[in-house]
């Protein structure tokens, strides 16, 4: 039997509960909707052997004040941040340090800083121009698996007035 990380069991090192599938895939942990990540964003994210992968579904939960980054739809399975190589963007969106785009390293620091300036659509085209000349790699690089750009332009436009 697998060890048991639900809060019934306290002290025991292993459970008989039957995992239960996430419902609507939602995180187990906050309940919100996680969106689906293929397994080969969680190869090259996830800091332990990848034995402990298995062939199933995975979500990715961007709910800031939940611990779980990436959780299996059929309950088993859940893995926290400090089993992932990267801090995640939706966990600490509002620290300057936090990567918002993984493949060319740009910060939220970087982009809050060109926000309204002369400077402000710099890391967007920078981050443009690198997908166009093939040198992006969200997929593996980026913790929910796709696309930095959304995220990039959220940062860009919080507190610019209306």
């Amino acid at each position: 039997m697998e060890p048991c990380a639900c809060p019934s069991s306290a002290g025991a090192s292993t459970c008989d509960r039957t995992p239960v599938p996430a419902a609507d895939n939602t995180c187990p942990s906050c309940g919100q909707a996680g969106k689906r990540v293929e397994s080969q964003t969680l190869k090259g994210l996830l800091a332990v052997p990848l034995t402990q992968l298995r062939d199933v579904e995975y979500r990715f939960c961007r709910t800031l004040d939940c611990a779980v980054v990436y959780f299996s739809v059929d309950g088993v399975q859940q893995f926290a941040e400090d089993a992932i190589r990267e801090r995640v963007f939706q966990k600490h969106a509002a620290d300057d340090a936090a990567l918002v785009c993984y493949c060319f390293r740009h910060t939220v620091g970087v982009v809050r800083s060109q926000r309204g300036g002369t400077n402000s659509g710099d890391v967007v085209a920078a981050i443009q121009a690198g997908i166009q000349a093939g040198q992006c790699a969200c997929d593996i690089r980026n913790p929910q698996g796709s696309c930095c750009l959304g995220n990039v332009r959220a940062v860009a436009d919080s507190g610019r007035d209306s």
